[in-house]
């Protein structure tokens, strides 16, 4: 897969994660997208690294998404907790 690929899954992955984890989120759309991308490259770079799942060059490979809808959930969560009673 390409690196526009990965962004779009990455857009992708992280509305999946935001339906997954309702609430508010610190940055909005744009952090919740943010977050789905990177979410998406560690996600797929976790997988490939230690999971021994090598990163598959079809763009609709069911444990490609899992990995960036799971690295979109863990960021989420990691960004909510740093950074959720920021604005008050």
């Amino acid at each position: 897969m390409t690196i526009v690929s990965w962004i779009i899954l990455g857009l992708l992955a992280g509305a999946v994660a935001k339906l997954l984890l309702p609430g508010k989120d610190p940055g909005g759309l744009v952090g919740t997208t943010l977050i789905g991308i990177a979410g998406a490259f560690i996600g797929g770079w976790i997988s490939s690294r230690w999971l021994d799942h090598s990163i598959s060059r079809h763009f609709f490979d069911g444990p490609t998404w899992a990995a960036a809808i799971g690295g979109s959930l863990v960021l989420l969560i990691v960004y909510r907790i740093l950074f959720g009673d920021s604005r008050r």
